[in-house]
C-alpha cells in the first residue's frame, strides 16, 4: 500500500486527468440519490481484498461523485456556495500530497509562515494593530467557538467571582453562537434588531446594562455583532456595537463568515466601519474568497490572550513550547491540515487587486438580480441587498408552493435553489458569491417563476 509501483504510477494518472477535466469543464449540477440508489448501484465498497484503484475511482466518478451537488456552479445559489479558483483547487493537491502538519512552527514553519501572512492580509483589511494574529480552523462554527472560550478564559481572570456567564448577541446571529453557547454552557442574551434588522450599539448598550443590573452575579463576557448575516447579508451596527463593549470591557466578536470578505474591495469596505474595534473576528475564505473546503481565518487583537486559552500541555508536547508560532495554540485543535494554505496560493498567484474585482463583479450580479425582481410581476424584493445576498417572495405562494419549485429546480438541473423564512414566512434568497454567476443565470431561474 506504501510503494509508489506501477500500479499506483497508473493510477495516479488517472485520478489527475479526472482532477483536470474537473477543473477544466464547467461544473456538473447533479444531485442527490437515495440510500438505495446508491447501494443497488454501488454495493459493498469495503472489502477483504480491496476493488483496486481503477475501480474505486469509477465508482465515484460515475455514482458518487454524482450524487452530490456542485457547489461551484453558477445556478447553485443556495446556502452560501463555494467557488474557488483553479490555483486554489491546483495547490490543495499539493498540500495533500505533501504530508504537511499545521500545528506547530517546528513541523509546518514553512507553510505556517505563509498561512500567517493571509492572516496579515486580512486583519491589515480589518485595521487591526500588527501584533494581531490568528489561524485557519474548519469553519466558522470552530472558529466562533474557539474565539468564545479565548474570550471566557479571559474575563474568568478579570471577575474570579462570577457564578454564571452570558454571550450577547441578537436575535438574527449565526446559530453557530447558540450552539457554542451549549457547549461551553452559557447563557445567551438575543438583543432584538431595530426596523431593518440590525443590531445596533445603542440597544446593545441598554440590554447588556439591565441585565446586569438584574443578574448581578451574572457577566457578560463577549459581545457578537455579525458583518453579513447568512440569511440577508445584513451587516450589524460594528462601530456602535464596538463602542458600547469597548466601553464595558467586554470581548467584542465579529462573525464575518460571510460577509467580511467584502473586506478586499475598496468600493465595499466602507461597509465595516468598526470592525477595527474587534478583539476576534472570523472569515470563511472557502466562502467568498475563493478558496476549497474547508478554510476559516479566525483573527485576534491580542493572540497571547487566545493562547492562554488554548494551548495544551502534555510531556509530549514541552519541545513544542520554544517561543515560536504554533497554530494550535490559537483554537480547539491540536492537529491541523494547513489548510489555509491553497487561500495563501491563490492570493500569492493572482494578487489582491484581482479579488476586489471579482467581489465587486459578485456584488453587481446581486445589484442586477434585485432590479429583475423588482420588475418580474409575479416576485417582491424583501428588501435591498447590502452584500451580495438577494431575498424575495413569489406572490400567492405557501412553503409547500416554494418547495415544490425548489424540487424541480433541481431535477431539472437548471439550479439549485432553496426556500428560507423570514420572520415566520417562507422566501427565496439567492446567495451570490460565485463570479461565474452571471445575469443570465438568474434570469434563467427567474423565468421559472
Amino acid at each position: 500500500m506504501h510503494e509508489f509501483d506501477e500500479e499506483i504510477d497508473a493510477l495516479a494518472a488517472k485520478i489527475l486527468e479526472y482532477s483536470l477535466v474537473r477543473l477544466k469543464k464547467d461544473p456538473p449540477l447533479d444531485g442527490p440519490w437515495s440510500y438505495e440508489e446508491l447501494y443497488a448501484e454501488v454495493g459493498e465498497t469495503i472489502t477483504e481484498n480491496g476493488l483496486g484503484g481503477e475501480k474505486a475511482l469509477d465508482i465515484f466518478k460515475h455514482v458518487l461523485a454524482q450524487a452530490c451537488i456542485s457547489t461551484d456552479h453558477p445556478r447553485y445559489l443556495a446556502f452560501i456556495p463555494s467557488a474557488p479558483t483553479e490555483s486554489s483547487n491546483l495547490f490543495d493537491l499539493v498540500v495533500g500530497a505533501s504530508a504537511l502538519y499545521g500545528g506547530s512552527w517546528l513541523e509546518g514553519a514553512g507553510a505556517v509562515f505563509a498561512e500567517n501572512q493571509a492572516l496579515k492580509w486580512l486583519s491589515d483589511l480589518a485595521g487591526l494593530p500588527e501584533t494581531s494574529g490568528g489561524v485557519f480552523v474548519q469553519g466558522g462554527t470552530v472558529g466562533n467557538l474557539s474565539a468564545l472560550v479565548a474570550a471566557r478564559h479571559a474575563a474568568r481572570s478579570k471577575y474570579p467571582a462570577v457564578k454564571r456567564w452570558a454571550i450577547a448577541c441578537s436575535n438574527e446571529a449565526h446559530s453557530s453562537i447558540k450552539s457554542a453557547a451549549d457547549v461551553m454552557d452559557v447563557d445567551v442574551l438575543a438583543i432584538p434588531t431595530d426596523k431593518n434588522h440590525k443590531l445596533q450599539g445603542s440597544t446593545v448598550a441598554f440590554e447588556i446594562d439591565q441585565y446586569h443590573r438584574n443578574h448581578p452575579d451574572h457577566q457578560i463576557f463577549a459581545v457578537v455583532a455579525t458583518a453579513g448575516t447568512t440569511n440577508l447579508g445584513i451587516i450589524d451596527d460594528l462601530y456602535g456595537i464596538g463602542k458600547a463593549a469597548n466601553e464595558r470591557g467586554i470581548w467584542y466578536h465579529v462573525d464575518g463568515a460571510y460577509g467580511l470578505a467584502a473586506l478586499a474591495s475598496p468600493r465595499s469596505k466602507p461597509l465595516f466601519k468598526g470592525v477595527e474595534l474587534a478583539d476576534s473576528f472570523i472569515v470563511d475564505p472557502h466562502k467568498w474568497l475563493f478558496a476549497p473546503f474547508d478554510a476559516c481565518a479566525l483573527v485576534y487583537r491580542n493572540p497571547e490572550l487566545a493562547r492562554k486559552a488554548h494551548t495544551q500541555h502534555a510531556g509530549y508536547l514541552d519541545t513544542l513550547d520554544d517561543g515560536h508560532w504554533n497554530p494550535s495554540d490559537y483554537a480547539i485543535h491540536l492537529t491541523r491540515r494547513t489548510r489555509g494554505l491553497p487561500f495563501w496560493f491563490s492570493l500569492a498567484t493572482h494578487g489582491t487587486k484581482k479579488y476586489a474585482e471579482s467581489m465587486d463583479k459578485t456584488m453587481d450580479v446581486a445589484r442586477e438580480a434585485a432590479l429583475l425582481i423588482k420588475e418580474h410581476p409575479n416576485l417582491e424584493l424583501l428588501m435591498e441587498p447590502e452584500l451580495s445576498i438577494v431575498a424575495f417572495t413569489r406572490k400567492g405562494w405557501q412553503q409547500s408552493d416554494y418547495q415544490k419549485w425548489s424540487d424541480k429546480l433541481l431535477n431539472d438541473q437548471i439550479g439549485f435553489v432553496t426556500p428560507s423564512s423570514h420572520e415566520g414566512q417562507p422566501i427565496l434568497r439567492f446567495a451570490i458569491v460565485n463570479p461565474w454567476t452571471s445575469t443570465t443565470d438568474i434570469k434563467v431561474i427567474l423565468a421559472t417563476l
